[in-house]
């Protein structure tokens, strides 16, 4: 149907009414709900066989269609993808089956394209130019006139605004918008993944302005009413080279009991609903941690100013005061609005080394706040009780750490070891996470929850098939009881490779996620779990704030400004922000340690086999914490093929195997920091396996893909 049979079958009349009719069908469109067809009529997707979903594009020309259905990924073979790019909305016929037996598809619209402004790098050969998008899936080049180049020389990086998109006859054209500099420039690769992802990175005019209207120091008027926690030694706990500090901890005995504070920065004391920076903060959805740089959630005056718990200046702070038992358990719980000063900006190296390494020196340099450290200590031993208990999943999965010199260039990678005081607090805060959580949900208040699910079935029975291998047996609880599951990792723990089966574990379930409901936290074994700790780099815990001060005002839940149905919303919203954060993250990491690298080619190192597919070994240099791909062909004088499911590569004739957490040697052949890629050769082909104390005939390991 048009608009006009639509509006008459509806009774819609006059042209504003007609106007806001058309707008909500243009929405629906684009979100799949309708199709609109060349003739521009309407159409249901259902009643035409279409189902709508994203486009995956893939190098080689192919690409893969992910329904909005959750369904399995629909493949699309190269001649439908030549007018698509990675990110387009489509709507697809099913055609029969395609590669690797999958459902094949045909578009039939184009709903909506993924994105109107790339970075690449530009190139002009035979007069001719063009850019190469960055670390691109789509084979396509995209032609630029002269008139358009914007003064761009061969080779540099560029921002291009793309204005004919690819079609089956035409190549997509653009025109360069920006010149951000030479491949080689310090912090390139950031500002490659900023713009690539289109992380907002310039804060509009009426943030700047609000921001500043804010000042630098608590107002005497805003500490009115506030419980005032100054005299208290709370201090706050970080990493060396945080910047921003959004908790402060303190606790004291209670009789038989503990008495434990969480203060966590009051954001919302200056950043209202609606207002310019609470726009900006959601568009962001949370801070970005780069080796070299911080795109943060909040203006820098208040995430590294005004509401960051610094030493030695007031702070506006909510409070949750806990009431802890010997065994760990939150006997009782309040919220409050208060004022705090900081006693100490400490690293968590300086308190392990006064409390965990009893070391004088900085025992005598901390003498004044040890009752304090030792207090809580004592509460992190009973709240780590409480842990075992339920059986939250020992992980302890291994972070590295780029360090990079004032000019942005690479100054090492190293392992970023945790020690007690990181987990002291890691309870501190879920503690007083759970009591957020816990009063939302008695209040019957709209908020966001932190989700975990379990275990994917059958990435689980992948799992117990790769244990079984190792001679481990795994029950059918595991796959709803994070006890059971804690079972098989503490089972693992004494192997040398630990790391990598607890990958294998972790790789089972599926990523956290921000929702209304309280289905509880899988990998910490919880009933009911909400972010309340961060509000300075996540937006969900700026909202959980907004609930908690509803509640301590005494309003009724109907008089909250966010219904069910808005938080549902926001829910999808912060955690796409959140995929987008962590895979820029991890796209600008990968880059870092290919360009650490590129003048080691040709050196021999020890690695490990972190993962096994058809098309080769994934090999961790143990040296430099830096993953590589042996790839099958390599692998001389026999053929491959994997075995148990994925679990063993091992070769034809020889039987010869290598699998999961197997050591081997390896020589670098080749680095490519554009596309993040390590080739390496494997050295000696018949390396006593010593994480297993044989020889590497057999071996275990998980199909990549399954991550």
């Amino acid at each position: 149907m048009t608009i006009g049979q639509l509006a008459r079958q509806l009774d819609v009349r006059g042209e504003q009414p007609v106007a806001a009719l058309k707008k909500r069908l243009g929405r629906m469109s684009t979100a799949g709900q309708l199709l609109v067809n060349r003739r521009g009529e309407y159409c249901l997707l259902e009643k035409i066989d279409a189902l709508p979903g994203v486009v995956m594009a893939h190098p080689d020309g192919f690409g893969f269609m992910r329904p909005d259905d959750g369904s399995d990924d629909i493949y699309l073979p190269y001649h439908e993808m030549r007018a698509l790019l990675d990110g387009d909305r489509v709507a697809v016929h099913l055609a029969g089956r395609g590669r690797g037996d999958r459902r094949q598809g045909a578009v039939v619209e184009i709903l909506e394209r993924g994105k109107s402004i790339l970075v690449g790098q530009y190139h002009r050969e035979h007069g001719v130019g063009y850019v190469r998008e960055a670390a691109a899936r789509s084979p396509h080049n995209f032609m630029v006139p002269d008139h358009y180049r914007a003064g761009a020389k061969h080779g540099q990086m560029v921002k291009l605004k793309i204005t004919d998109y690819p079609a089956a006859q035409r190549e997509a054209h653009g025109k360069i918008v920006q010149v951000l500099g030479e491949p080689s420039d310090p912090g390139m690769a950031t500002t490659l993944a900023i713009e690539s992802f289109g992380l907002p990175a310039e804060w509009p005019a009426a943030v700047v302005k609000d921001a500043a209207a804010l000042g630098d120091q608590v107002r005497s008027a805003d500490k009115v009413d506030r419980v005032d926690l100054r005299k208290l030694p709370l201090v706050t706990i970080d990493g060396a080279d945080a910047r921003d500090f959004d908790d402060a901890v303190f606790a004291e005995p209670d009789g038989t009991d503990w008495r434990l504070i969480v203060a966590i920065a009051d954001v919302s004391e200056y950043v209202k609903p609606a207002d310019p920076i609470d726009h900006e903060a959601r568009l962001r959805g949370t801070s970005v941690y780069f080796p070299d740089r911080v795109v943060p959630m909040l203006p820098e005056s208040l995430s590294n100013g005004l509401c960051s718990l610094n030493p030695k200046v007031d702070r506006l702070c909510l409070a949750c005061d806990m009431r802890v038992s010997a065994n760990g358990k939150v006997l009782k719980s309040k919220f409050y609005r208060a004022v705090m000063r900081s006693k100490a900006r400490l690293t968590y190296n300086q308190v392990h080394a006064s409390i965990g390494e009893r070391d004088q020196a900085a025992r005598r340099k901390f003498s004044t706040l040890l009752p304090a450290l030792e207090n809580l200590y004592g509460v992190y031993r009973a709240l780590t009780r409480a842990r075992r208990r339920r059986g939250a999943l020992e992980l302890e999965l291994p972070e590295v750490r780029i360090e990079v010199d004032e000019r942005g260039q690479i100054k090492s990678i190293a392992p970023r070891h945790r020690n007690d005081a990181h987990r002291l607090i890691e309870e501190c805060m879920i503690a007083a996470n759970v009591q957020a959580a816990k009063s939302l949900r008695q209040h019957r208040l709209s908020t966001l929850y932190r989700v975990h699910a379990g275990p994917e079935a059958e990435k689980f029975e992948d799992l117990r098939l790769l244990l079984q291998e190792l001679g481990l047996k795994v029950s059918d609880q595991a796959l709803t009881q994070p006890r059971e599951m804690n079972k098989i990792l503490l089972a693992l723990r004494e192997r040398p490779d630990f790391q990598i089966l607890a990958v294998a574990v972790l790789r089972t379930m599926s990523q956290a996620v921000y929702q209304p409901g309280h289905a509880g936290h899988f990998g910490l074994g919880l009933a009911s779990y909400a972010h309340f700790t961060s509000p300075i780099r996540r937006y969900p815990d700026l909202l959980v704030h907004r609930g908690i001060k509803h509640i301590l005002d005494k309003k009724k839940p109907a008089a909250f400004a966010y219904d069910q149905q808005r938080m549902e919303g926001l829910g999808r919203d912060c955690s796409a922000l959140e995929r987008r954060a962590e895979d820029a993250a991890r796209h600008v990491e990968a880059r870092f340690k290919c360009a650490y690298i590129q003048d080691k080619v040709g050196q021999e190192f020890e690695g490990v086999v972190t993962g096994v597919t058809h098309f080769g070994l994934f090999v961790m240099l143990q040296e430099l914490f830096v993953e590589g791909l042996v790839h099958v062909s390599s692998l001389s004088n026999d053929y491959y093929h994997l075995e148990h499911g994925g679990l063993r590569l091992a070769g034809e004739r020889s039987g010869r195997g290598y699998g999961l957490g197997d050591q081997v040697k390896v020589r670098l052949i080749r680095v490519d920091v554009d596309d993040a890629k390590v080739d390496l050769s494997l050295l000696d082909q018949a390396t006593v396996n010593k994480s297993r104390g044989r020889t590497g005939r057999r071996g275990s390991g998980r199909r990549r893909g399954s991550r």
